[in-house]
Order: C-alpha cells, then sequence, then structure tokens
C-alpha cells in the first residue's frame, strides 16, 4: 500500500491531537522545548533537502469541494475596530504592507482585487487532524512583494491579525499573528484571499481577506489580515516564536 505524505501527515496529526492536552504540561518544561526546538529544525531541513518547496500542493475539481468547510478559531470577532470595519462593509479596511519594503504599500479591497489573482481549489489540513476541500481566490503575495520591494534585510513575513484570541495575555501575545519566511512567501499557490468559493469571503472564514499558504498547516493561513510586515527575525513580536500558536508551544514551521 502507497500513503501520501499529505495522508501520513493526516494520520499523525490525529494522533497528535489526541496527546496534546495530556502532553501540554509536559511541553512547557524548558528541557523539552529545547528539544522540539531542535527536533523541529531537523524537520525542516529534511523536508526542503529532498522536498521541492517550489512544488505545488494538490488541486481539486469543483465536484470535490466540501459541502461543509469547518471553521475554527476566532469565527467573529469582537474587537471594536474589526466590528466597525464589517459594519462599513469593509470599504475603509486598508491592507499595509510595510517593514522592511523599500515602498510601503496600503491597499483598499478593491485595489487588492485589482491585483495579479489565482484560483485555486485546495486542501485545508488543520493540525486537529480534519481536513477540508475549498476554492480560493486571492492576489498572489510575491508580486505585491516585488512592487513593494523587500529590503536585503527582509527574511520573514508576519502577518498581523484584527482578532484578539487570548484577552488574558498580558505580554503583548493577545492578538493573533503568524509568520513564515520568503520561500513560502513566494511560493505560487501563497495567495491573499478575498473570496471563498465563488463569493466573498464569509467572516467565519477571515473576511475581508486571509493568507493560503497551501504548503503549510491551517493555523498558518492567517484569518482577518490587517498588515503584512516585513522583518529580519520575530524575536520582538509576541513571546517571540513567531506566531499565536508558536507561542503556545505549536511548531513554527508546518510544512505538509
Amino acid at each position: 500500500m502507497t500513503v501520501s505524505r499529505r495522508g501520513l501527515n493526516g494520520v499523525l496529526l490525529g494522533a497528535a491531537g489526541l496527546l496534546l492536552g495530556a502532553c501540554d504540561r509536559l511541553s512547557m518544561n524548558p528541557g523539552v522545548q529545547r528539544g522540539l526546538a531542535a527536533a523541529e529544525g531537523l524537520t525542516r531541513r529534511a523536508q526542503r533537502l529532498v522536498q521541492d518547496r517550489s512544488a505545488l500542493a494538490r488541486e481539486f475539481s469543483e465536484a470535490e469541494i466540501s459541502p461543509d468547510f469547518r471553521a475554527n478559531g476566532s469565527v467573529g470577532p469582537s474587537d471594536p475596530e474589526y466590528r466597525a470595519l464589517l459594519a462599513a462593509g469593509f470599504a475603509d479596511w486598508r491592507l499595509v504592507i510595510d517593514g522592511l519594503v523599500e515602498r510601503p504599500l496600503s491597499l483598499s479591497l478593491d485595489e487588492l482585487r485589482g491585483q495579479p489573482s489565482r484560483t485555486q481549489i485546495t486542501r485545508h489540513d488543520c493540525v486537529e487532524g480534519w481536513s477540508s476541500i475549498g476554492k480560493w481566490t486571492g492576489a498572489k503575495l510575491g508580486p505585491l512583494l516585488d512592487r513593494a520591494g523587500l529590503k536585503p534585510t527582509a527574511r520573514y513575513l508576519v502577518f498581523h491579525c484584527a482578532d484578539t484570541l487570548d484577552p488574558n495575555a498580558m505580554d503583548g501575545a493577545n492578538k493573533y499573528y503568524e509568520s513564515v519566511d520568503l520561500i513560502d512567501a513566494y511560493h505560487p499557490q501563497t495567495i491573499l484571499a478575498y473570496a471563498m468559493n465563488g463569493a466573498p469571503l464569509p467572516m467565519k472564514y477571515g473576511a475581508p481577506c486571509r493568507v493560503r499558504i497551501e504548503r503549510q498547516l491551517g493555523y498558518k493561513h492567517a484569518k482577518y489580515l490587517m498588515r503584512i510586515e516585513a522583518v529580519a527575525d520575530f524575536a520582538h513580536l509576541g513571546r517571540g516564536k513567531g506566531g499565536f500558536w508558536e507561542d503556545r508551544g505549536y511548531e513554527w514551521y508546518a510544512g505538509i
């Protein structure tokens, strides 16, 4: 029997989901965290050695789109800024691209829709062990980065979002954020999605815009996107691990 990499990942992730609760306290042990970080680095280097990072994730047919695509995480942010944008139909929403760039950008939703785009039907694989297939349309991220002009010191992109996922966090790690390296940022299937299944992106899936990084697990696909910041590192953000869930023990590199 032949098992695909994604199929094997699904089995492993399902098992991992069952263990998360029991392992949570252990994962907070500093020694265990150092071991996990070292293992993550080894996994990332091994995957990059044997896999072409520009290879496309599998794309599906219209008939294979999931009728009940699951929504999780934030599904209706209560943040006042977001609710005001939602009430106005996102007429005042702007996507900012800044940080280590030569020409910072601030794009309205209509301007984003006018950028070079891509439509793809792909499978969303969640770390919890479930998968759903959806059709996404959005602006290709690579051309926008070229337009902004990344500085030579830029190594990562940070996706800043509108939703507060942990209101009790007092260390700046309360809002959702994610990050990727420039290889995944320039991947041809990495898009800023503003439509799902042929309609404007619904709120529970991240309206007005979410990132789709099809070679990464679902928690990397940040919703409610507000700002993309080019950085040399992410040690100064949140708890320094590169993402909301990474700050709480998840791996930074979630490639599949």
